[in-house]
């Protein structure tokens, strides 16, 4: 019971604090008398978000769609070139360099010409979400792999185990806590490069995310719509890390000690 009030407890406090944070901007906005073409209240957000529910859910589907699709595309990709590198420090030698290129260069660079090599809207959006998730899971997995305990890998050595034995009995398990940790940071990168993929590419039609709402609201000034849509990208990403991490304890809170406790 008292590992269940304890749950209860870390769960009520950021709650707490959100609702002490939205009393704090709801009685700002409304002492200050603040117009809400500036800054609407926590109240008229949640009315606007009533009201244009029909067309923010569709969007907000659009763009969990491309998140999805980018993020289980970047775990197949990352994976395998993780364990690429792994086999060799030749291939390591080849791949990582143009790795680090695809962190390092801005999504907003090379979106546009991404959207035009590739004809489909939705594989365009998902390309440029993917290359922004992908190096996390390609970082992680390939020190995970390596980091094996010496003990072990003796031990394996000694009992001539094959190089697959290894991989499957050794250096994945050894890995899945490195693994996760890749996860819960490329699933909100997925989200991120979903949004400016949308932002970049700029088009309209049934088939747009909340981006091109954002852009849309701004462009008519309906600025309670345009944080009505923030706040679903918002909540988009938190529900993401936290399935992450839940999925994370679960996997490993029985024998690591990372999620034991």
């Amino acid at each position: 019971m008292s590992t269940l009030a304890h749950k209860l407890k870390q769960a009520a406090l950021p709650l707490f604090m959100a609702f002490v944070l939205l009393g704090i901007w709801q009685a700002w906005t409304t002492l200050q008398a603040i117009p809400e073409y500036l800054v609407p209240s926590p109240w008229v957000i949640a009315k606007t978000l009533v009201q244009n529910w029909a067309v923010l859910s569709s969007a907000l589907l659009v763009t969990i769609k491309i998140t999805v699709l980018a993020f289980i595309s970047a775990i197949v990709l990352g994976v395998l070139v993780a364990f690429a590198m792994v086999q060799s420090r030749w291939i390591e030698a080849v791949f990582l360099p143009y790795a680090v290129l695809l962190q390092v260069t801005p999504i907003v660079a090379i979106a546009p010409l991404i959207i035009i090599w590739v004809k489909d809207p939705t594989a365009s959006l998902v390309v440029c979400a993917t290359l922004v998730a992908l190096f996390p899971i390609i970082s992680n997995t390939t020190i995970g792999l390596r980091s094996v305990n010496p003990g072990l890998a003796a031990y394996f050595q000694l009992q001539k185990a094959s190089r697959w034995q290894t991989l499957l009995r050794l250096r994945i398990p050894s890995a899945l806590p490195y693994f996760f940790a890749g996860l819960r940071i490329s699933g909100g990168l997925s989200l991120i490069g979903a949004v400016v993929a949308e932002f970049v590419a700029g088009t309209g039609g049934t088939g747009t995310g909340l981006a091109y709402q954002i852009l849309q609201s701004g462009y008519q000034l309906d600025i309670p719509r345009m944080f009505a849509a923030l706040v679903l990208i918002s909540l988009t990403g938190v529900a993401v890390f936290v399935s992450l991490a839940a999925l994370s304890r679960w996997v490993l809170g029985g024998w690591h000690e990372s999620e034991m406790g």
